[in-house]
């Protein structure tokens, strides 16, 4: 029953992240490819508008199998300072992931691309902070999580305002760009916070029955249409408790109507998996299973050398072809990785691998 549980949570996780995976693609095939002339239009305004969802839905989701890492190692009965480890050690991957990443951006773009790139605050590192700030929660139950990783997604909300408003001009450019919030780069001030409501969701995820799992996301469903509208309400309200915020930088209005519009989907994907494709093949969901080789892959093509000729180059119907084939190029990219074995045996069947001979040895 254990399997079957975790099975079908990844399948509907699985499929938001393939979901965030295309709204990613097309924004930024439109960011890279679409004419100058063309980017006050809604075709490009609407694109970057909804692209700017998938960090919120990678970062939660990174904080739901989070929750279920610490959850797996307290049942199996690791110390609490093995479960901080086991946590700061998944922080580690993903900073050495990030790092290879800038570090093969920075040698295919060379030597037009300066060295900083390669301490550019990027996605990958925003997560491999956050996990590591938030391992302490290993210390603390499923039960426990619940509750203080809600308060405390809330807090770096709310606080990320008041840390842009702080003098940061004595610590150094790249300590600044992993707090700080900043357009250029993933600051733990706002985007933590998806982290955070991520390990109390996965918490819950855990701790939940399976016959409830319909009913939890009714209310997750429920609560995230609830986090919209009261959101855009005060957002449009004509006075705030702060001195300066900005909407698209570090509103807590912002950070949590994309939390709102996240949990509707997690609740519709739940629903798609189980009712619509009742756990067969989703393309959306294949593109999910290989989120990382997606992002890595498509960021090179898209901003690196291989289609300069496409750069800012493209009208609307052609931006949005480029945009389709790029997604069925990730998509066949995912299905070799995950079939990567069957598709060696068929070659293998058709002559293609080790003669006879060669296998023998003779």
């Amino acid at each position: 029953m254990a399997k079957t549980r975790t099975t079908n949570r990844l399948q509907y996780l699985d499929w938001v992240r393939g979901l965030g995976a295309v709204i990613m693609l097309q924004g930024h095939v439109f960011d890279s490819f679409l004419r100058n002339d063309l980017r006050e239009g809604g075709a490009f305004v609407y694109s970057q508008f909804v692209g700017g969802m998938p960090p919120a839905i990678f970062l939660f989701l990174t904080g739901v199998t989070l929750a279920f890492l610490m959850d797996s190692t307290e049942r199996k009965g690791l110390t609490p300072g093995m479960r901080v480890w086991t946590s700061l050690r998944r922080a580690g991957y993903l900073f050495a992931v990030a790092f290879a990443f800038r570090l093969q951006l920075w040698l295919f773009g060379w030597p037009g691309s300066p060295w900083t790139d390669l301490f550019k605050v990027d996605i990958l590192n925003a997560m491999g902070f956050a996990i590591a700030v938030m391992s302490v929660m290993a210390l603390f139950g499923s039960l426990e999580r619940i509750r203080l990783c809600a308060i405390l997604g809330l807090a770096i909300a709310f606080a990320s305002p008041l840390i842009s408003q702080m003098d940061w001009s004595p610590v150094p450019p790249l300590v600044r760009a992993y707090i700080v919030p900043d357009y250029r780069s993933f600051g733990f001030f706002p985007w933590a916070s998806y982290l955070a409501f991520g390990m109390s969701a996965g918490s819950v995820l855990r701790a939940m029955r399976e016959d409830a799992t319909e009913r939890v996301m009714q209310w997750g469903a429920l609560c995230g249409g609830a986090m919209i509208v009261a959101s855009q309400y005060f957002s449009s309200l004509p006075y705030s408790i702060y001195t300066k915020s900005e909407f698209w930088l570090n509103s807590p209005a912002q950070i949590l109507t994309k939390q709102g519009v996240t949990m509707l989907l997690v609740a519709f994907a739940f629903l798609w998996t189980r009712y619509a494709t009742h756990g067969g093949w989703s393309w959306v969901r294949q593109l999910g299973t290989a989120s990382l080789l997606v992002y890595w892959v498509h960021i090179e093509l898209v901003y690196g050398r291989w289609l300069w000729f496409w750069k800012g180059a493209l009208g609307v119907p052609q931006t949005v072809i480029a945009a389709g084939a790029l997604i069925l190029l990730m998509l066949l990219f995912a299905v070799v990785k995950a079939n990567g074995d069957r598709i060696t045996a068929w070659i293998g069947d058709f002559g293609w691998g080790a003669t006879p001979d060669s296998a023998s040895g003779d």
